[in-house]
């Protein structure tokens, strides 16, 4: 009897008191997006999800790009697809075209598909490189179903007959999507709360309890999810969790947006170019335009990169520029306590390869992965944190690169980038890929390796090599091979509407 007593102490003393409420604070993509998945996911009948927004603090509201990735959530969330883009005015997204920044006059693309198909496990790219170096291939883009489509002008969002689509995602705007959202987790039963939160109690061994509102109502809770935006109200103002800033690699530091007229032709394509101080979007949507320049201040001042922004547009601008200020980095601890941080709050890297909205999606996976039984998990919580931290890393690498190899020395600015300080993560896939073609990406890698072939290559860097095994098959078959593949990625590209 002993034993099993001493069992039943054990159970008893590792009892557990399940959420009883979670309090997201603030709204705009990253609350909203948190809402409707905890909403969906978890559901509010036994746990009650309520979001504390104030009308008073406007939203960001400059993510309007997304990666594949987005597609899914939307279908995890049951989203019915043509819905979701009349109501947000979105438009489809093959992949990103890189103007200038190589050097002037060069463009590159960095689609979402693969290139090719591997040839016996391996990816088509070594091929590729073997075959330009007999002269038999053609460019790189003309095997990319999506490179070829988006220079096209066709759209991949899949039709009612059209399933064999390339990866895909959106342009859209943000303050719609967030309202949109917002609809979708009402409906779920997710409770939001108009007020502005001025400070939070916390008990003695530091776990928020409760936020207090401007108007003097407190609304208690036992797990806090802060979506702040960059004041990060909990995790910095009430937690101190820390900032670990990015800038000695990721230098541009302000962002003017501003709307333009609608294009009147919609290709699915962010365009970055490349800009005396940093680099210029294009977004295009069904009812606008959006544009901003991402510069840094030690290189260009803040009323010149406005004016050159507005100067490009000319009469086209629908309304004045917004000046944003960030500074590139992110908090190695995301989740302190009983409160974890989404979005802004988190930390911020620049939308240069559509990345702000999927760090979110990100955080809300792992989030769901790892939801707390009780108010604290310690276990979770510094996996979460691990993670989370890894991912930032792989994606502030992959940013760096785009700048450290750019030949351009045109302006003080890309002399600047080109002896940029190279962490150790990024040596080692640079390395790997200038020797032999490749970068072979870890767990948490977002980006993996056509996407690092795109952006290297395009940037100019040549690769000494390529794995052996493509040396394994004769060149006749080399080239019925690429030749085959070569005239079924043109075809499928054609078949898009």
């Amino acid at each position: 009897m002993r034993p099993h007593t001493a069992c039943f102490a054990v159970q008893e003393m590792h009892a557990v008191t399940r959420l009883r409420h979670i309090v997201i604070v603030g709204g705009g993509t990253a609350g909203w997006m948190v809402a409707a998945a905890l909403g969906r996911m978890l559901g509010t009948a036994t746990t009650p999800i309520s979001l504390v927004e104030s009308d008073e603090i406007a939203a960001i509201g400059v993510g309007e790009a997304t990666i594949p990735p987005i597609v899914a959530f939307n279908r995890m969330l049951g989203i019915d697809e043509a819905d979701f883009v009349r109501e947000t005015e979105a438009t489809s997204k093959l992949g990103i075209e890189f103007v200038d920044w190589r050097k002037p006059g060069h463009r590159y693309f960095h689609p979402f598909d693969r290139y090719g198909v591997d040839i016996d496990g391996l990816p088509y790219t070594h091929y590729w490189l073997r075959a330009r170096r007999l002269g038999l291939s053609a460019p790189i883009d003309a095997f990319s179903v999506g490179t070829l489509a988006a220079r096209a002008g066709k759209c991949a969002i899949p039709g009612e007959k059209q399933r064999d689509t390339p990866p895909y995602a959106y342009h859209f705007d943000a303050g719609l999507y967030a309202r949109y959202l917002r609809h979708y987790a009402e409906r779920k039963g997710v409770i939001r709360i108009e007020g502005r939160v001025t400070s939070a109690d916390q008990a003695e061994d530091g776990a928020v309890t409760a936020l207090r509102l401007a108007d003097g109502r407190t609304i208690e809770g036992d797990f806090f999810i802060d979506c702040s935006g960059f004041r990060g109200l909990l995790i910095d103002d009430t937690l101190k969790s820390g900032f670990e800033d990015w800038s000695q690699w990721l230098p541009v530091n302000r962002a003017a947006a501003v709307p333009s007229r609608r294009m009147a032709e919609l290709r699915p394509m962010t365009r970055s170019t490349a800009r005396e101080g940093g680099w210029q979007w294009r977004i295009p949507l069904q009812h606008r335009t959006g544009n901003g320049y991402v510069f840094c201040d030690g290189f260009i001042d803040e009323t010149d990169a406005v004016e050159a922004l507005v100067r490009d547009l000319g009469e086209h601008c629908s309304e004045e520029p917004r000046l944003l200020r960030f500074t590139a980095g992110y908090r190695p601890r995301q989740w302190v306590g009983n409160c974890v941080a989404i979005g802004l709050a988190a930390g911020f890297l620049e939308p240069l390869e559509s990345t702000s909205i999927h760090l979110i999606q990100a955080a809300i996976s792992k989030l769901l992965a790892f939801l707390p039984i009780g108010e604290r998990d310690g276990v979770l919580r510094n996996r979460f944190n691990r993670e989370m931290g890894d991912l930032f890393t792989s994606v502030r690498d992959f940013l760096i690169a785009h700048y450290r190899w750019s030949e351009r020395e045109d302006t003080e600015f890309w002399r600047h980038c080109r002896a940029l300080p190279v962490p150790e993560t990024l040596a080692e896939k640079v390395a790997s890929f200038s020797q032999r073609g490749e970068v072979i990406p870890v767990h948490q890698d977002l980006f993996r390796d056509a996407s690092w072939f795109a952006v290297l290559h395009g940037q100019g860097l040549e690769p000494e090599s390529y794995h052996p095994i493509a040396d394994a098959i004769g060149e006749g078959e080399l080239r019925a091979r690429l030749s085959l593949i070569h005239r079924r990625v043109a075809g499928k590209a054609e078949a898009l509407g």
